[in-house]
C-alpha cells in the first residue's frame, strides 16, 4: 500500500481538500473520516496518562481537549492555509473571542477597523472592555498612517477582515502586516468570506487566521463551527507577550522547543482557552464540515462566477443606487482585488437602493429564489437587511462606518443557475413603486 496523499503538502489545493491530514491506515482503513462519538478515551497506563497530560505525547484523553475527528479537520485547514497548526472551536465568534483573549491581557489593546461583522465589532467595543481589553478603531482604514496613529506600547494585535462585512472592502493587507511586524505585533485576519481557496493570507504576512467555518468552508448551512490557523512565523518570545514567555517556560521541557515555538499560539489557545473555557465543537459537526470542505474549490469557482454576473446586472439596474463588489471595475477596491483575489473576490455584495428602507422591504418581500436569512456562504442564495440583523444594536454612526444604511441589502450569491438569480432580483426590484 503506497497511499501517502494525506501528508503531501506539494499536492494541489483541490487534492489536499480531499486528503490532507487523514491516513485511513490509522483508522481501521475507513476511507471516510470516522466520527469519534465519545466523551473520553482510555488512558492505557499510568505513564501514558502522565505523558498525555503534560503534553509530551500527542493523543486523546478527554474530548473537551481534543478528538481524532477534529484533529483531521485541524490538519486539513492548516495544510490548505500553509500554516503550522490549527484549532477547531464551536463557532466563528468562539474563534475570534478566544483568539483575542489569547493575545491580550487586561490593560492591553487591539487595533481594528470599522468595516467588520457586527458581532465582531460588538465583541471588541462592548464586551471585551469589561475584561480590561480595549480596541482602538482606525479612522481611515485605507490610510496606513491611520493604523500607525492607533498603535502604542499596549497594542497586542491588528485585527481586520480579508473581505469586509457587509461592504466587501479590501484593505492593503501586505502593508498592514508590514506595519504590525514593525511594532512586533501580529496581524489577525478573519478570512471567512474568502476561504483559503480565494485568498492565501499567510503569503501576505498575516500571522493568525480566524474563520466562521459555518459559512463557505461547510457550505450548506447545516452547522456552526469556528477555526483558528497559525502561520508559525511570528516570534511570540519578542518581549511583547509575557503570557507566551511563561507558557514556553512551562512546556519547553515536555514539548520539543522548536515545535513549541512554531505552534505556540495554537497550543496555548488549546490548553488555556479551549480546555478551560469549553468551546469544543462536536465530532458530528466536524464530520459535516469536512464533507463540505471536500467541494470547497468547486463551489467557490461557481459562487464567484455567479456573483460577478449578478453584480454587473445590479450595477445597471435603475432602482439600484450603488453596488459594493470589488469585482466591478467601478469599485474603489478593484485594483486590490486584482492583487489579492486573482480567482475572484468572493460572492458577497451589498447594494443600496434608491427607494430607501421601503424599497429594501419590497425586495425582501418579493424575492423567490434568494431567501431572507441572516447566514452567508451557503450553496443557496441568501439576502438580508444588515441594519436590522447582522449590525443590529449598533447606532447609525457605527453602522455608517461599516457601510450599513437603511437602504442596504447584503446578498450572498449561491451556486444556482445564473439566469435564475438575475431573473429573481429583476422581478423583486421591479415590484418597487
Amino acid at each position: 500500500m503506497s497511499y501517502r496523499a494525506y501528508d503531501n503538502d506539494s499536492l494541489g489545493f483541490t487534492t489536499r481538500q480531499l486528503h490532507a491530514g487523514y491516513n485511513p491506515a490509522d483508522h481501521y482503513r475507513s476511507k471516510a473520516v470516522p466520527i469519534y462519538q465519545t466523551a473520553a478515551f482510555e488512558l492505557g497506563d499510568f505513564d501514558r496518562c502522565t505523558r498525555l497530560f503534560e503534553y509530551s505525547e500527542e493523543g486523546h484523553s478527554y474530548v473537551r481537549f481534543s478528538n481524532p475527528t477534529n484533529t483531521v479537520l485541524e490538519k486539513r485547514i492548516a495544510s490548505l492555509e500553509g500554516g503550522t497548526s490549527a484549532l477547531a472551536l464551536a463557532s466563528g465568534m468562539a474563534a475570534i473571542s478566544n483568539t483575542i483573549l489569547n493575545l491580550a491581557n487586561a490593560g492591553d489593546e487591539i487595533v481594528a477597523v470599522h468595516t467588520l461583522y457586527g458581532g465582531s465589532t460588538a465583541l471588541l467595543a462592548k464586551t471585551l472592555p469589561d475584561y480590561g481589553i480595549h480596541t482602538r478603531f482606525v479612522e481611515d482604514e485605507n490610510d496606513i498612517e491611520s493604523y500607525r496613529k492607533e498603535i502604542n506600547g499596549r497594542t497586542r494585535a491588528i485585527y481586520i477582515e480579508s473581505l469586509g462585512n457587509p461592504g466587501i472592502t479590501i484593505l492593503d493587507i501586505e502593508k498592514i502586516a508590514s506595519l504590525a511586524h514593525e511594532h512586533n505585533i501580529p496581524l489577525v485576519i478573519d478570512n471567512t468570506f474568502a476561504t483559503p481557496y480565494l485568498f492565501q493570507a499567510f503569503e501576505y504576512g498575516v500571522d493568525i487566521i480566524c474563520y466562521s467555518a459555518t459559512k463557505y468552508l461547510a457550505g450548506h448551512g447545516t452547522i456552526i463551527a469556528g477555526l483558528v490557523v497559525e502561520s508559525g512565523k511570528f516570534n511570540w518570545l519578542n518581549g511583547k507577550f509575557p503570557q507566551f514567555e511563561k507558557f514556553y517556560d512551562e512546556f519547553k521541557n515536555n514539548i520539543e522547543p522548536e515545535t513549541l515555538k512554531r505552534e505556540m499560539f495554537t497550543k496555548r489557545l488549546r490548553i488555556r482557552f479551549l480546555t478551560d473555557l469549553g468551546s469544543h465543537v462536536s465530532p458530528q459537526t466536524v464530520f459535516y464540515l469536512l464533507q463540505g470542505m471536500e467541494t470547497l474549490s468547486l463551489r467557490m469557482e461557481r459562487h464567484t462566477k455567479n456573483a460577478q454576473a449578478v453584480a454587473e446586472f445590479l450595477e445597471e439596474h435603475p432602482q439600484v443606487k450603488s453596488v459594493a463588489y470589488p469585482g466591478l471595475k467601478s469599485s474603489p477596491y478593484n485594483s486590490l482585488a486584482q492583487k489579492y483575489f486573482s480567482k475572484g473576490p468572493g460572492a458577497i455584495m451589498s447594494i443600496r437602493l434608491k427607494g430607501g428602507l421601503e424599497a429594501a422591504k419590497t425586495v425582501l418581500e418579493n424575492v423567490q429564489v434568494f431567501d431572507y436569512m441572516v447566514n452567508v456562504g451557503d450553496a443557496k442564495s441568501l439576502i438580508v437587511h444588515s441594519a436590522t440583523s447582522t449590525h443590529f444594536g449598533l447606532n447609525k454612526e457605527e453602522c455608517a462606518k461599516a457601510g450599513v444604511y437603511d437602504d442596504t441589502l447584503r446578498l450572498s450569491v449561491g451556486i444556482e443557475d445564473t439566469e435564475d438569480l438575475i431573473n429573481d432580483l429583476s422581478q423583486a426590484l421591479g415590484a418597487i413603486k
